[in-house]
């Protein structure tokens, strides 16, 4: 039985331009899955795997915005994300006071 190819698609989404939508910046199988993983850890990017998000993110072009059905899940990883990095978004200070502390 031959084993499931190993797969890597990544975002960028830029702060800056906050009413955009992340973009495919990177995918690929095999030895390239393994290498954009391997770059990403380089360069300090929080690696998410699941294997259901990345088959429908890999059927997208480079370049292009993951459609607004999945808006909700990836604004969650990215919220994630940032917590994990110690990061709280100004707008969750205001609405929770003290969040930080807990972080």
């Amino acid at each position: 039985m031959k084993s499931k190819s190993k797969r890597a698609v990544g975002l960028k989404y830029n702060e800056a331009e906050s009413s955009k939508a992340p973009v495919i910046v990177a995918k690929g199988y095999d030895d390239l899955a393994e290498a954009i993983i391997a770059s990403a850890r380089e360069h300090g990017v929080l690696i998410h795997e699941d294997p259901y998000l990345s088959e429908f993110l890999a059927t997208l072009d480079l370049g292009q915005s993951i459609p607004e059905s999945l808006y909700f899940v990836i604004a969650e990883l990215l919220a994630y994300s940032y917590v994990l990095q110690g990061k709280v978004p100004d707008n969750w200070k205001q609405a929770f006071p003290g969040i930080e502390e807990h972080i």
